[in-house]
């Protein structure tokens, strides 16, 4: 690697540490606001759209941890793997969570109450998360790591949770479905586990 080449790959490690810095700041709001409102609101995909900001913590924490090894060949290789099998383990909690809960709630006939501060979280997520996670994108693809285009996968989910749980809240504000919000919850769980599995099989690509 000439010294170009390493300038570049530092620049891009340190713009991935940015990148992280930032996912745990907002995650970590945003998980605490979701949970809240959804706690009042009876939201099941409102309280599991808060889980998964504090899993994406978990996951941008990692990926901190990750970038951080960069500049030495094989520290980098040997956290990469491990990364990745830790974005996976992440997967899967969000998934074995949102499945749970809305069945439990699907099961309860359990309505969740209309909420405006739910609905207003998810079209700010809306607007953040496809920016975050193409940005992710485009480290991961500089560095060829896998773990860090699993992580820019798991906030491109954040942002398919976000459609998922403002359609599931105006559909039981609009028209008083109440199995809306667990049912919309159910539809990600089996992409999101699939995703967890080739996590931890350290089969995520950079792709």
């Amino acid at each position: 690697m000439n010294g170009t080449e390493r300038i570049d790959r530092a620049s891009l490690a340190r713009r991935g540490r940015t990148l992280e810095y930032f996912t745990i700041g907002w995650n970590a709001l945003e998980g605490v606001v979701a949970v809240i409102v959804g706690a009042f609101a009876g939201s099941i995909s409102l309280v599991g759209f808060g889980v998964d900001s504090f899993i994406e913590v978990t996951s941008g924490a990692a990926l901190l941890w990750r970038m951080s090894g960069d500049a030495d060949h094989c520290e980098r290789e040997r956290r990469e793997a491990l990364t990745v099998r830790i974005v996976g383990v992440c997967f899967l909690a969000l998934a074995a969570y949102v499945a749970f809960e809305a069945i439990s709630n699907i099961r309860a006939r359990a309505a969740a109450e209309t909420s405006i501060a739910g609905m207003a979280l998810a079209v700010v997520s809306l607007v953040v998360m496809p920016l975050l996670s193409r940005a992710k994108r485009r480290v991961a693809r500089g560095l060829s790591s896998a773990a860090m285009h699993a992580d820019a996968r798991q906030t491109e989910f954040c942002t398919y949770l976000s459609v998922i749980l403002l359609g599931g809240l105006l559909l039981n504000a609009a028209f008083g479905m109440w199995w809306a919000d667990s049912v919309a919850a159910l539809l990600m769980t089996p992409i999101i586990a699939r995703e967890g599995v080739e996590g931890v099989q350290g089969r995520a690509c950079c792709d």
